[in-house]
């Protein structure tokens, strides 16, 4: 029999600590654990422990959250068929309706005439019958792509990958390809392993795609008054899902047998319609019968009072990760992850699960060493002069490192906007508030790229704790202002944290944890750390049972001897 080891990608060697962790993961096989969790830093190569156990079990399922981390799988590994959502391909149905060269997709999805604007099928009337039509460019899953003729890019990766052994995924398309077409493609999905890269986020995947924001635009395109419903309680809530997938229904019957549709059918619009009813029916479902476990959080109002929106979402994620992850042998994978919690949390039973902690980074500890200045101790309640210190303190970092780019990450929008405000002309002139959306209307891609071309930048946020690269010069030194707890004035947060009594340290120290690695992305990178929340070295202290042994030497516990 094959060691684990053997099946290492040959176009690559393997390092000591990636010997180390498979030799690792190995004994947990052998001791019969189906279901391992494997806690290893950035650097180690997650990507090539995944593809060896992929290529040990025979075929596989890699999922991740990041699309950027799916690049990097299915450039470096080519034997991994990746799976894109229907924002990344044109709609070749679109295309030829604008007249445009089913040739030209990079015009097509400027013009966002992309697959989910599309429709695969629409129900048409024939003889007095109503018959499902399918897209003619839609191909046939487990025939061979035709020689010529254009066929749907999105649904041709897409099989592509459910045909190959092995794929990569993002959440999304997994969990819907688990939960909607499971039994249609029951041939494809029955493999052997199925590996979650980014296991930390899972929680926050699923409730993406099981929670439901409703949002001031659906009532309005539905005639609906939000007065007449209590959005603060789920049965109202289920009660105007209802509503909802009733109206979009009708308007989808009408505008399919009206005369103008028949004339010059507007597929987008159409597809417009079934993507709002679908995603409120599927919520309907969802909640009816579990109305339990969600959570409504308080309604969002505008400055008049004014509805915009309200955000529904699962509590116990159980259920969802034993319907998604219903795989014969499963690995969890993460820099961040604690078994004891994360098991609480997906409702696993930790006897049955196998964990793996790596030992050391394969980063020096000289190279991502981290100060705790312990400047003021902040919270909900600090005091204007304890704000102040710190954001006094901030600026006194800023002046030592006035020649280098660097990262300032702070626990909310309101505090990012305190911090700039408060900062030196000189010093304040430097900084860019980051965040998803942005005031001038930047995406964060584009903040970062104009960071990128600033000799001494530096970038303020609450929401880059994780999934961005400031490798080498982008960052030389980064400055944690308070700890990231999870917003207390959310229902949700306060209702877990007493359900789930491991769920709130967890998700602080993992955010937390994510935070310190953010500028330190290779070997021969380094940047420095200061962390001025005095309330970090509480939390820390208190909860070394919880964090990776990999962060224990920067850190300040006594290393961990394997």
């Amino acid at each position: 029999m094959t060691t684990v080891l053997e099946h290492f990608p040959e176009e690559f060697k393997p390092r000591e600590i990636q010997k180390e962790i498979l030799q690792g993961i190995e004994q947990k096989i052998k001791s019969g654990y189906k279901t391992i969790i494997l806690s290893a830093p950035t650097g180690v190569g997650k990507s090539l422990i995944a593809a060896t156990l992929a290529r040990y079990y025979g075929s596989s399922f890699i999922v991740t959250a990041s699309k950027q981390l799916q690049d990097q799988y299915s450039k470096d590994l080519k034997f991994l068929m990746p799976v894109k959502g229907k924002s990344n391909f044109a709609c070749l149905r679109l295309m030829e309706q604008e007249s445009i060269a089913l040739s030209d997709t990079k015009s097509a999805i400027q013009r966002n005439l992309t697959c989910e604007k599309g429709l695969c099928e629409e129900t048409t009337m024939k003889d007095g019958k109503k018959i499902r039509d399918v897209c003619r460019f839609k191909p046939k899953l487990g025939e061979p792509e035709a020689v010529t003729g254009d066929l749907c890019h999105y649904y041709s990766q897409k099989y592509r990958a459910l045909t190959s052994p092995h794929s990569i995924w993002n959440y999304a398309s997994y969990f819907q390809l688990m939960k909607f077409n499971r039994k249609s493609y029951s041939e494809y999905v029955t493999k052997p392993i199925a590996i979650f890269d980014e296991a930390h986020k899972i929680e926050d995947q699923i409730i993406q795609f099981i929670g439901v924001d409703i949002y001031n635009i659906y009532l309005n395109e539905c005639g609906i008054n939000p007065n007449a419903y209590d959005l603060t309680e789920i049965g109202m809530i289920v009660q105007l899902l209802d509503d909802l997938a009733r109206s979009y229904s009708d308007q989808l019957r009408k505008l399919q047998e009206s005369r103008s549709f028949a004339l010059n059918p507007d597929y987008v619009l159409l597809a417009k319609l079934e993507s709002r009813y679908e995603k409120v029916a599927n919520a309907h479902a969802e909640m009816y019968s579990n109305k339990n476990n969600f959570v409504v959080n308080d309604p969002f109002k505008d400055e008049r009072g004014n509805f915009r929106s309200v955000s529904i979402k699962p509590l116990d994620i159980s259920k969802y990760v034993k319907t998604f992850f219903d795989i014969e042998h499963q690995i969890f994978m993460s820099a961040t992850i604690d078994k004891d919690s994360f098991c609480e949390n997906a409702g696993l039973e930790p006897s049955k699960v196998g964990f793996v902690d790596t030992p050391r980074s394969p980063f020096p500890p000289d190279k991502r060493r981290i100060n705790f200045l312990n400047t003021r101790k902040l919270s909900y309640s600090s005091s204007k002069d304890d704000e102040l210190a710190v954001i006094k303190k901030i600026d006194d970092i800023l002046s030592q490192h006035d020649s280098e780019r660097g990262l300032i990450l702070t626990s909310s929008e309101k505090r990012c906007a305190d911090i700039k405000n408060n900062l030196s002309e000189k010093n304040r002139r430097r900084i860019r508030i980051c965040h998803s959306r942005n005031e001038n209307g930047m995406t964060q891609d584009e903040v970062l790229q104009e960071h990128s071309r600033d000799e001494n930048g530096v970038l303020l946020s609450s929401s880059l704790w994780e999934g961005v690269d400031l490798k080498d010069d982008l960052s030389r030194f980064q400055i944690i202002a308070k700890v990231p707890y999870p917003n207390l004035s959310e229902k949700r947060t306060k209702i877990k944290m007493q359900k789930f009594p491991l769920w709130y340290k967890s998700q602080t120290l993992t955010k937390l944890l994510q935070g310190f690695g953010r500028s330190i992305r290779n070997e021969e990178d380094w940047a420095v750390t200061y962390v001025l929340d005095s309330a970090a070295s509480d939390l820390l202290l208190l909860s070394k049972s919880m964090i990776p042994k990999s962060y224990h030497d920067v850190l300040g516990f006594p290393r961990y001897q394997p």
